[in-house]
């Protein structure tokens, strides 16, 4: 099996990885409030995460 002879810097690497922070992330419709978020994220309008409440929201 290959084994690197010497090790790769941190620079080398980075470089090689940049393709992978140019997207977009992906965005998804809330159950609860219907509003945009991240996806995989609490919902930043109602606080609820996958049908449950994660934060509670002060009403203004």
């Amino acid at each position: 099996m290959a084994h690197p002879k010497r090790r790769q810097s941190k620079q080398r690497t980075r470089k090689r990885r940049t393709h992978d922070k140019a997207e977009m992330p992906t965005l998804t419709i809330c159950g609860n409030c219907g509003a945009w978020h991240v996806y995989h994220t609490v919902c930043n309008e109602c606080g609820y995460y996958r049908g449950k409440l994660a934060i509670e929201k002060e009403t203004v």
